[in-house]
Parts: C-alpha cells; structure tokens; sequence
C-alpha cells in the first residue's frame, strides 16, 4: 500500500487538475451546484451497486467519482469566496473529534451501540447539530432507508422494544388492521396500514441486525436473474413470454433456482 506522503501528493495532484479543468474545460467550468447534484445522486447509487456486488475494482473507480463531485462542491464554493476544501476538511475532523470524545477525551465507551447512543446526544448539543433527534434523518432519503434510520435513531435514546421477539407481535397486529381495511373495501385506509406493515418489518430486521434496504435489494437482484433466465428461455425456444403459462414460466423459475444453487450464473 501506499505512504502518506504518496497519498498526499496523489490528492494534490488531483485538485491541481481540478483547477485546470475548471478553467480551461468548457464543460466543467459552467457547472453550478445544481448541475451537478443529480450526478452527484447517481455516483452514490453507481457506488452502492459496486459495494453490494463485492466489486472492488468498481469501488475504487466509484470512489473516484464521488470524490470528484466533493472536491467539485467545494471548489465552486471558493470561487465564491464562502469556503473552501481546507474549511470542509477541517470542520470535519472537529466534528469527528468532538463526536468520539472516548478516543480523544475522557468518556467511555466500549460498544458500538454506546458510541452510537453518545453520537446522537453529542449531536444534539452542538452549535449547528440537530434540534430534534429525527431532524438528522433526510426528508429526501428513500422512505425504506429512512425508516430504518429514524428507528434507529429513536431507539438511541430509549425508544425501543426492550425484547426483539415482541416485534412479531407488532408485525401480526398490522398485518389484521391492513385485511380490515381491505375487507372494508377503505383503500385510502388500506394504504396507510400497508405501511404500517413495512414500517414493522423494517423495525423487526433492525432487532436482528439485517438492513433492509440491503436485504431488498438482494432480492431485486435474485428476482431480476430469474425473471431474465425465463424471458431467455422462452426466445430460445421461440415462443412470446406472454404466450406461456403461468405453470411453465413457474416451471423456468424453478430451473434457474436450481442453476444458482448449482452455482451457474446463467
């Protein structure tokens, strides 16, 4: 691996091309914050998929991009004269800092969920931190990540089920109130308790350490290769998908099952 001095040298290198290209690139230099902020969304999300398929070399790659659009922010801010990559790298090491005061202070803290516990608290007692403990939850996240992170948030100061199991119970009392609204013929009701229903699941996954987003979207993945294994058949053998029956595509699903767990991809 590389030196801190190399990678120094590497990170300096790299906003000195920066530079240049925001002067002398006619495309980078009519960038604004809000040009590049869908980008910047779908850097992230090309990111997640790397990280979710173990894919290291994508991972650097992605990484690349991401830290582009940081440095990019941040270089149009100091063209602003508001602030620049220093300021953004300072105020980030006070805030680690500040926030892990059982490394670099006095506290104490032996567990992941004890510093979790302390963040959160910390956070809330800062100059600029958050007034409410759910304020740090983005509005604009996706509403499966951010109902994990609001219940876990919650239950960082106590608001929480004390035995896992009795969310099952919670999941069950759910799942009623959605068939009643359902035999009641209520679909605004019915939506609302469906939601419900999610919100519970998503809790009952925190209590046994699975994050939901990412076990979702492993069954994306899983739903997304079989559906494709059946969509290939059906062209090999010349026939329209929509012409199949529901036995036989059943039938292709169970097959390309069969091939995953004999560890072919296709």
């Amino acid at each position: 691996m590389h030196t801190k001095e190399e990678i120094m040298a590497a990170f300096g290198r790299f906003l000195d091309i920066l530079d240049e290209l925001r002067e002398k690139c006619p495309w980078d230099r009519k960038q604004t914050n809000d040009s590049l902020r869908p980008n910047s969304i779908e850097e992230v999300f090309e990111l997640s998929d790397a990280i979710i398929a173990h894919d290291t070399n994508n991972i650097c790659k992605e990484l690349g991009d991401v830290l582009l659009h940081v440095a990019f922010y941040a270089k149009i801010a100091q063209e602003k004269r508001e602030f620049d990559m220093k300021d953004v790298c300072d105020r980030l090491c006070e805030k680690l800092i500040y926030r892990h005061p059982h490394v670099f202070g006095q506290a104490k803290a032996d567990t992941a969920g004890e510093v979790s516990k302390n963040w959160e608290q910390l956070k809330m007692s800062e100059k600029d931190g958050n007034k409410t403990i759910l304020s740090g939850v983005p509005f604009s996240l996706p509403s499966l990540i951010k109902a994990y992170r609001m219940q876990e948030k919650a239950a960082n100061v106590g608001f929480d089920w004390t035995n896992r199991d009795d969310v099952w119970d919670k999941v069950g009392e759910e799942l009623m109130e959605f068939k009643t609204e359902m035999e009641r013929g209520n679909n605004a009701d019915a939506e609302k308790e469906f939601g419900d229903i999610l919100f519970s699941i998503v809790n009952a996954g925190r209590h046994y350490g699975i994050n939901p987003d990412n076990a979702l979207e492993m069954t994306n993945r899983k739903f997304r290769h079989r559906f494709n294994y059946i969509e290939e058949q059906s062209k090999k053998s010349g026939r329209n998908l929509r012409d199949m029956t529901l036995a036989e595509m059943d039938c292709l699903w169970n097959e390309a099952k069969e091939r995953e767990r004999n560890g072919e991809n296709s």
